[in-house]
C-alpha cells in the first residue's frame, strides 16, 4: 500500500488541502488521514471509493501508480468514465510527452483508454512546449501538404469541446475513421458535427458527429524525420504545392 499513501498526500497538496479539510470532504477525521499518508494503517473499502470518487481517479490508478510525479492537477475526466495519465516530469521537472509509434498507431484506437498501454508508449522531452497534456502522433500520407508522410505532430489534450477552434487542425482519434490530422471547421453548434478538410485539395472534405469523436488534440508543433529535396524547395515547385492547395500566389509568379 505503499503507493495509496504517497497518493493520498500528494493529492490533497495539489489541490491546496489540509487533513483537516480533506477529512471533512471525505467524511472521515484528521487522524485517519494522517494516518493513511504516514502508512500505520490501510485505508478501507469505503475510504478508497470516497477518495476516486472526489477526485474523479479510478481505485486501481490509486492503489497501483505512483502519481507524485504529476507537478500539477492534470487528471482530465471524460465521459465520467476514464482518466488520462497526469503530465509527467523528469527529474529536471521538464514535462515528458508519449509518442504514438507509427508501427503501432493503428492500434492506438484499441489502446488510447488503456493506461497500461499508454504508460509503456516510449517519452520525450520538450521543454519549449506550452501548459497541458501533450502527446505526439505521427504522419501518414501526403492530405496535410506541406507536412510529409512520417513527420510528427505534437498536440495538446482539448477536454472542452467548445474550445475547438474553425480553421486549426487537429489530431482526431475517431470511432469509425481511426487517427487521422485534419483542419477542422467547427459546426457544433449547427449540425453537431466536425468538418474535416486536407490542405491537399486532391482529397475531398469530409463531416463526422462530435459524438464519434473519442480524443481531439490541437497541433502544437511538429517534428519533420526527413529533409525536403533540393528540388522541393525550388520556388517553381512551391508555388505548384501552393496551387494544388488552392492557394493563388500570381504575385509569386510576376517575380519569376
Amino acid at each position: 500500500m505503499e503507493n495509496i499513501s504517497k497518493n493520498i498526500k500528494h493529492l490533497r497538496k495539489l489541490k491546496n488541502l489540509s487533513q483537516e479539510v480533506l477529512a471533512k470532504e471525505l467524511k472521515a477525521t484528521r487522524s485517519r488521514i494522517g494516518s493513511y499518508e504516514e502508512g500505520r494503517s490501510a485505508p478501507t473499502i469505503e475510504f478508497l471509493i470516497n477518495l476516486s470518487d472526489y477526485f474523479k481517479i479510478p481505485i486501481d490508478i490509486l492503489v497501483r501508480k505512483d502519481l507524485t510525479k504529476a507537478k500539477d492537477f492534470s487528471f482530465i475526466e471524460l465521459n465520467n468514465q476514464r482518466v488520462l495519465f497526469p503530465i509527467m516530469v523528469d527529474n529536471d521537472h521538464d514535462n515528458l510527452i508519449e509518442v504514438v509509434p507509427v508501427k503501432a498507431s493503428a492500434g492506438y484506437l484499441a489502446g488510447y483508454d488503456d493506461p497500461e498501454y499508454i504508460e509503456q508508449l516510449q517519452k520525450i522531452k520538450l521543454p519549449f512546449l506550452p501548459t497541458g497534456k501533450h502527446r505526439a502522433f505521427p504522419i501518414k500520407g501526403d492530405s496535410m501538404l506541406p507536412m510529409k508522410d512520417g513527420s510528427f505532430v505534437i498536440g495538446r489534450f482539448v477536454e472542452d469541446r467548445s474550445d475547438i477552434k474553425t480553421g486549426k487542425t487537429y489530431v482526431l482519434v475517431t470511432l469509425n475513421d481511426g487517427m487521422v490530422y485534419k483542419r477542422v471547421m467547427n459546426n457544433i453548434d449547427f449540425n453537431n458535427s466536425l468538418l474535416l478538410m486536407s490542405d491537399n485539395k486532391k482529397y475531398n472534405d469530409y463531416s463526422v458527429s462530435i459524438e464519434e469523436v473519442l480524443e481531439l488534440w490541437e497541433f502544437t508543433c511538429s517534428i519533420n524525420t526527413q529533409e525536403y529535396s533540393e528540388e522541393e524547395l525550388k520556388l517553381s515547385s512551391i508555388i505548384n504545392m501552393f496551387n494544388e492547395l488552392g492557394v493563388e500566389l500570381k504575385s509569386l509568379e510576376k517575380l519569376m
